[in-house]
């Protein structure tokens, strides 16, 4: 049964960290401002909200809804009863809870839960956090009060611009800014050097792995440090790369020291990335996942251009590219200067702050402002 103590938010969300992050972002937000608030999670089992959100201290459902399956067609099959059940599952957990308002960051998991929550009479908040919105903020646009977005590109693609927010997306609590020094001292980094932080997302990116392999005696003659996530899939084959001055890694856990130890970040341009980097100012070379649905990480990267904080690179170009295009920005500071100069002016900072705010208002007062 829901408690009695507090405000009663539901999040819905997840089956890639860029959906469910920002959701955990806002929770911790909303914890620290209302510390009797009773939250709960609804996702899937075996994705990465099962991990994470409980890790977080935070109580967690599922419910049996998946996404299109790109390799079985019996499990695309079962897709509608999968959704059947799977509303009346999120229909039997807001009956226990009774949200007052629900929170939805994305994935096929949004849809049974902001469908049942509004049936129970939540208030609807969406979180978009890519330039080109996902199939299920734009199926739920009519059903929301709000809709929160990371890039002013997204507001051509929705139908109802009086719902929509350009707020930023939210960044969880534990990335902070950490002193330059101190970090490169902790990951055994010279202080003088120019430090490139290389990351593909937690399973890493095989094309980048490639390209910065075969580019590694080139960093080393140009005197670029590396620090470079492989992923845990890829860590065995390219680990043996590790010296003094490329720290070779499976994964990270202190995000906040590796960026802060970086000049440069070349990395994928999925949502949780580009928070990030906008949060913590750092320049970046983007470099699309080229299979992403509906190509929106492409769409990510193009906005960060136009914002002049990144430059983009499709994966087709690297191996002609990248080594150039990140020896070029480093010995640039003017204009590397210049963009984190637009780091600094593009907001969105304080997303989670407001996004909790407007929560609390809706279920104090029964309207979001």
């Amino acid at each position: 049964m829901a408690g009695t103590a507090g405000i009663r938010v539901m999040f819905t969300g997840g089956g890639t960290g860029g959906h469910i992050f920002p959701a955990i972002a806002v929770a911790e937000q909303l914890r620290e401002m209302e510390p009797d608030a009773d939250i709960l999670f609804i996702g899937t089992k075996k994705k990465i909200e099962e991990r994470v959100v409980p890790a977080a201290g935070f109580k967690f459902k599922s419910i049996w809804i998946s996404g299109f399956s790109r390799k079985s067609i019996k499990e695309n099959l079962l897709f509608p009863i999968k959704l059947m059940v799977s509303l009346f599952q999120a229909i039997g957990i807001s009956m226990g809870f009774r949200p007052q308002v629900i929170v939805a960051t994305g994935g096929y998991v949004s849809g049974p839960s902001v469908i049942a929550a509004r049936m129970m009479g939540a208030k609807v908040l969406l979180i978009e956090p890519n330039s080109y919105p996902g199939i299920t903020t734009r199926l739920l646009e009519r059903r929301a009060e709000e809709i929160h977005l990371m890039f002013k590109d997204a507001v051509q693609f929705l139908r109802q611009p009086e719902k929509l927010f350009i707020t930023g997306n939210p960044v969880r609590k534990s990335l902070v800014s950490i002193n330059r020094d101190d970090a490169r001292k902790k990951l055994g980094l010279a202080l003088d050097s120019k430090v490139v932080f290389v990351v593909g997302g937690s399973l890493g990116a095989r094309a980048i792995n490639k390209t910065i392999a075969a580019s590694i005696k080139r960093f080393a003659e140009e005197k670029i440090s590396i620090i470079w996530q492989t992923g845990a899939t890829s860590f065995d084959e390219f680990k043996s790369f590790s010296s003094e001055n490329v720290k070779v890694l499976s994964f990270i856990e202190n995000m906040n020291e590796v960026y802060a130890a970086s000049d440069l970040v070349v990395a994928r341009a999925g949502a949780t990335t580009i928070a990030e980097l906008v949060y913590l100012n750092k320049p970046a070379v983007l470099i699309p996942f080229p299979f992403a649905a509906e190509n929106h990480q492409l769409m990510n990267a193009k906005s960060m251009v136009e914002l002049g904080t990144a430059v983009l690179i499709e994966e087709k170009e690297i191996d002609v590219k990248l080594f150039s295009e990140v020896v070029s920005l480093l010995s640039d500071g003017k204009r590397i200067k210049v963009m984190v100069e637009n780091l600094e002016k593009a907001g969105g900072k304080d997303a989670a702050f407001k996004i909790a705010g407007r929560v609390i208002n809706a279920c104090k007062y029964g309207n979001f402002s």
